[in-house]
């Protein structure tokens, strides 16, 4: 989020400072398992899911960089009837909004991805033009282009505070001195709320651990197989170099700033691959590591402004993939444009009283 709109702002011709507490992309961005889609339930998601991947298709031109998209295509597998029914009223809806996301039959989804089993599936949501791609890859792109159309960008420099004058934003405090500035982009993901705290805004927004694994290279795995997500149990697979790259949402984990890993989810992650991928059991495990989804009450994200504080936080798991398309919205919210997605449904004051919108394509 942070270099796509510090990329974005520059290329507009704003002056722009970019202020990274550790190196670039080393919060939870490095840490994505990197799906890139549009299948969402939610119209906003689905629209910034598609303007972000056609963004990413033309990565290599603008703002320039490798980015390795492999655009196999996302597969939901689905096992329960009230999901069955919502991801066909999902389809219907990503359909009218240009995404060609369709319904398939059990045996249909494991031709596509041989490695999953059939038991007690029912059916399945598949878009061809979804996959994944290397984040790394894109935060480089991103920065490396904001710099040259004259952003500064500074890493190693954490931010201690937001001056306000008359409840304006009149700069920002750094353990290096302090900026002048009229306006702030809150980016921080996981670790937002404490940022909002600053400028006397609530940011509702709080960290949660998510593990993942890369087995050991398996040679006889099926070619260009989709990112297939059991949705009923949130596990979730996709080629990574060699290996297959493995993850799932633990219930029992609790908020918090853990990084650590740990073998704890193993248990129910080694039901979910006998269930599912059978064959992925079979596989070693090469290494893993853990990151953190920025969990907002309602899994949507908080996009907008209070005064000259701006905020792209909240994303609960789908921010790296819509980071294209927020760069754009956030460009033109601190421009004064009118941005190219209607986000106003995304503002934190949302849960002053109205009622949530809850993305259910959550993973």
């Amino acid at each position: 989020m942070g270099v796509s709109t510090a990329f974005h702002l520059a290329e507009a011709g704003a002056d722009v400072l970019l202020l990274e507490r550790a190196e670039l992309g080393s919060g939870s961005t490095s840490k994505a398992a990197g799906g890139v889609r549009a299948q969402f339930s939610d119209p906003v998601n689905i629209e910034l899911g598609q303007r972000s991947l056609t963004a990413f298709e033309d990565f290599a031109r603008r703002p320039g960089g490798e980015i390795d998209l492999k655009q196999q295509g996302y597969l939901f597998l689905l096992s329960d009837p009230d999901d069955v029914t919502a991801f066909e009223t999902s389809v219907a809806l990503q359909n009218s909004l240009g995404v060609p996301s369709r319904m398939l039959t059990p045996q249909q989804a494991c031709a596509l991805s041989p490695l999953a089993s059939p038991d007690g599936l029912l059916a399945a949501a598949y878009s061809p033009t979804d996959g994944h791609c290397t984040p790394e890859g894109v935060v480089q792109g991103y920065a490396r282009a904001a710099r040259e159309h004259g952003a500064v960008l500074r890493h190693g420099v954490e931010v201690t505070g937001i001056d306000l004058r008359g409840g304006e934003i009149a700069g920002v405090r750094t353990a290096e001195g302090s900026v002048r500035t009229t306006a702030v982009v809150c980016a921080a993901g996981a670790w937002s709320a404490a940022i909002g705290e600053f400028a006397g805004v609530e940011l509702p927004v709080r960290p949660l651990r998510r593990q993942i694994l890369v087995t050991e290279p398996m040679p006889d795995r099926p070619p260009r197989s989709p990112f297939t997500i059991d949705f009923a149990t949130s596990f979730y697979f996709h080629e990574e170099g060699p290996g297959m790259l493995v993850g799932m949402s633990d219930p029992d984990e609790e908020f918090g700033f853990r990084l650590g890993t740990d073998d704890r989810w193993l248990g129910r992650l080694g039901e979910a691959v006998e269930h599912r991928a059978p064959r992925l059991a079979e596989a070693g495990v090469a290494h893993g590591w853990a990151g953190l989804y920025e969990i907002t009450p309602d899994h949507n994200a908080l996009v907008g402004h209070d005064g000259g504080f701006y905020y792209a936080t909240g994303f609960s798991g789908h921010g790296f993939l819509q980071s294209p398309a927020i760069g754009e919205v956030m460009r033109d919210l601190v421009l004064g444009r009118t941005p190219p997605i209607d986000v106003s449904g995304l503002d934190v004051r949302r849960f002053d009283g109205a009622a949530p919108r809850p993305e259910h394509n959550c993973v």
